[in-house]
């Protein structure tokens, strides 16, 4: 048994939202109890008591898109003419890094990003990979990282035609590998979805043999919609149809499948959204870094999408995407007073639904019987901070670097900004080493 408590506690459970001295009771990787700190310490006498010291103690945050080979790109230039668009970014970024990685560099990328998720809070994530010339086991190494750092993990493989068929017939058998291999192992720690690149780099006999493949496992599709501009064009041109008209024709929508991004859709494709029960993800700093545009999200959650909040591999921070899906929602509307309800319901509410569709165990909330992911923040409040207004502390007063303590499924990760099994500064030198070579392979491709 542990005790989390001497802090401001927040559930995120309706039914008991707040105790200003609060305590969390873990037991066998789920809450047991939560109230003052006085009662539990009575209640559970001989338990472990960790501390808060006046802290915020919260649910872990969950990361709803990511991508774990992104870490290999931080410093990295791709040399000539800087890119002008998106899809010049593609080609001189990302398609070019994806290509130079190894399975051993798939490890250590992972391990620097889970890393990073721990020190920011993060306990769940749902990784969206690419390795075309390491296919073949990568989720698995992903997967290996996920065990070893104790972050739950979502893993897919992202599909492209953009290498050629024998890779395409890779990345289908990589992610049905690891869906077949989750699915029987039931594990609350790592589940697996089918991952597609995008509608661009898709065509119709990859979506088809993608389809067939998946067979009966209802696992869904993890895939990229209309981020730039250039995806709907291509598909109008290519197929006559919207890019989620399309994904809807060849059954790659439903319950356990996520629309990323959705900056460029129309008001049709938000009702096969809302028809299919669809998710969309929505991933601030990457839009703005891209100058992709901005995703419609005020109008996917006024018409009822399960719209959530991710980094795209920019960073680990779910606060630092909260901030800005804040800011940027009211420099796109120019008005000050919107989106302060829409965004905190994704990070908090929706990023915990779309993960509960894999995983078996209750997410997002410090209640009886949900997973016992519970961070701690040294934050110091200095106004009144209540469950009304503890949305507008988070937003404007704290970042992930505030956690102190990350306690994933039960087990303490990070105590006092000391992480507790894992040697950082060994694992980060590793990946420096593999990524001069990943480097080095680039500049000759």
């Amino acid at each position: 048994m542990l005790l989390i408590g001497n802090g401001m506690l927040v559930t995120r459970d309706p039914a008991n939202p707040w105790f200003e001295n609060g305590c969390v009771a873990i037991e066998d990787r789920l809450i047991a109890a939560v109230g003052k700190t006085s009662d539990m310490r009575s209640k559970y006498p001989n338990a472990r008591f960790l501390d808060a010291a006046g802290g915020l103690i919260m649910p872990g945050f969950i990361n709803a898109h990511m991508h774990f080979y992104s870490a290999f790109s931080r410093g990295f230039s791709s040399g000539g003419e800087p890119a002008k668009n998106f899809q010049e970014v593609l080609e001189r970024l990302w398609w070019r890094l994806d290509r130079g990685l190894t399975l051993e560099d798939c490890y250590y990328s992972a391990m620097v990003c889970l890393i990073d998720c721990i020190k920011n809070g993060t306990t769940t994530v749902l990784d969206h990979h690419a390795s075309p010339y390491a296919v073949r086991g990568s989720l698995f190494e992903l997967g290996k990282a996920a065990r070893l750092t104790g972050i739950r993990c979502c893993l897919s493989y992202e599909v492209s035609d953009r290498d050629g068929p024998e890779i395409v017939r890779q990345g289908i058998d990589e992610n049905m590998d690891f869906i077949r291999w989750a699915q029987k192992e039931g594990d609350d720690l790592l589940q697996g979805t089918f991952g597609l690149h995008a509608s661009m780099t898709l065509s119709n006999e990859t979506l088809v043999a993608c389809r067939e493949a998946m067979g009966d496992c209802n696992a869904g599709f993890h895939v990229h919609v209309a981020e730039g501009p250039g995806d709907e064009v291509d598909s109008e041109k290519r197929y006559g149809k919207r890019i989620l008209e399309r994904f809807r024709e060849y059954g790659l929508l439903g319950e356990r499948s996520m629309a990323i991004h959705c900056i460029h859709i129309n008001d049709r494709e938000i009702d096969i959204l809302k028809e299919t029960n669809t998710a969309v993800v929505h991933n601030p700093e990457s839009n703005m870094g891209n100058a992709v545009g901005v995703s419609p999200v005020l109008k996917l959650c006024e018409r009822g999408v399960l719209t959530g909040l991710g980094t795209d591999g920019y960073v680990s921070d779910m606060l630092q995407s909260y901030k800005l899906a804040n800011a940027l929602q009211k420099h796109a509307m120019e008005h000050p007073n919107v989106a302060w309800g829409e965004i905190p319901t994704m990070l908090f509410d929706n990023n915990a639904t779309i993960a509960g569709r894999f995983f078996k165990t209750p997410l997002g909330r410090l209640a009886p019987g949900y997973s016992a992911d519970v961070i701690v923040s040294d934050y110091v409040p200095p106004t009144t901070l209540t469950d009304q207004n503890i949305n507008g502390h988070l937003l404007f007063g704290t970042s992930g670097r505030s956690i102190v303590t990350t306690i994933a499924r039960g087990k303490v990760l990070m105590e006092n900004r000391e992480l507790k099994e894992l040697d950082e500064k060994e694992i980060v030198g590793k990946a420096r080493e593999l990524s001069a070579k990943t480097w080095e392979r680039i500049a000759a491709l």
